[in-house]
């Protein structure tokens, strides 16, 4: 799979099950490779192996994943942390099977850096900032797909 990742997640470590006192890793990042689709990506594992993985590249990265396994979703678990995908489907990365290979987005297909900029959501299902000031008492309670630009950065 070769696509340009939208977005990543920070490590996150737990205690192992299976090896009192020792700890697993993992974090996630989305990949997309056409305007339609994208697809969550999940990585478990020994520290080392996740932190060096989850350095080896940042969000406007092109990558090229091999042999990652292919699970259903959870989608109601899943889709609290992760965008919501089109895909009934999620990449699972495993340190023994699986590689990443990054590479720049120009020397693998330019049309790859535009889809950075889509938005992941219908464009149809976004409240602006006006909607929601007008109508907040009727939302309340309600979550909301917010579409906003940032206009000004300051103290």
């Amino acid at each position: 799979v070769i696509g340009v990742v939208i977005g990543k997640t920070d490590v996150r470590s737990f205690p192992d099950r299976k090896n009192i006192g020792a700890e697993r890793c993992t974090f996630n990042f989305t990949i997309r490779d056409s305007p339609t689709y994208f697809i969550n990506v999940q990585s478990w594992g020994r520290e080392e192996y996740i932190r060096s993985l989850s350095d080896s590249f940042r969000v406007g990265d092109c990558v090229t994943i091999e042999n990652p396994l292919i699970q259903f979703k959870e989608a109601e678990r899943e889709e609290k942390f992760n965008p919501i995908t089109p895909s009934g489907y999620k990449l699972l990365l495993s340190e023994n099977h699986s590689v990443v290979k990054t590479s720049s987005c120009y020397d693998t297909d330019s049309r790859l850096l535009s889809l950075l900029h889509l938005p992941v959501k219908n464009p149809q299902d976004y409240y602006s900032l006006g909607d929601i000031v007008a109508n907040g008492q009727s939302l309340h309670g309600r979550v909301l797909n917010v579409l906003a630009a940032v206009m000004s950065v300051s103290e």
